[in-house]
């Protein structure tokens, strides 16, 4: 195990067991939503290739003008 994450460890193991409870659940739920976002996003390549070649198109092409956030 990593240093950054046995110390994490080590400190949860600290609290309250309700407060861990609550991290430990917390925790689980990210990798979980971690996962599922890898998954739909290597299933997208695809898609994204597809949508930024169009993009560039579009701009090489001169059908695009130049973000100015300070204009929003």
């Amino acid at each position: 195990m990593k240093d950054t994450l046995q110390r994490a460890f080590e400190e949860a193991s600290k609290l309250p067991d309700n407060e861990q409870a609550a991290l430990g659940q917390w925790l689980l739920e990210e990798l979980a939503s971690e996962r599922r976002w890898d998954e739909l996003f290597s299933r997208s390549a695809d898609k994204l290739t597809k949508l930024a070649e169009e993009a560039l198109a579009e701009h090489r092409a001169g059908r695009t003008q130049d973000f100015e956030p300070d204009k929003l």
